[in-house]
């Protein structure tokens, strides 16, 4: 299972959250940031469907696979 790592910094003269290279929308203030962070890992918490999915990789071969839906990280908010 994944671990995403939602880090709050500041940025753009304001606030933002942070996974690995990306950067959130700044947020005026350090409470909103950690309240938009603390609202997006919750999502990436929430399990979907289970579903098929056709995808093309770098080579050009394709491939079927089932995509899990209770498959979903561990997530945390520092900072």
């Amino acid at each position: 299972m994944a671990d995403v790592h939602y880090e709050i910094v500041e940025h753009d003269g304001g606030w933002a959250y942070k996974v690995g290279d990306v950067f959130s929308e700044p947020f005026p203030t350090h409470d909103q940031a950690r309240d938009a962070a603390d609202r997006a890992a919750a999502e990436q918490k929430v399990a979907g469907e289970t579903e098929d999915i056709e995808y093309q990789d770098r080579a050009g071969d394709w491939h079927d696979e089932v995509a899990q839906g209770s498959d979903r990280p561990e997530t945390d908010v520092t900072g």
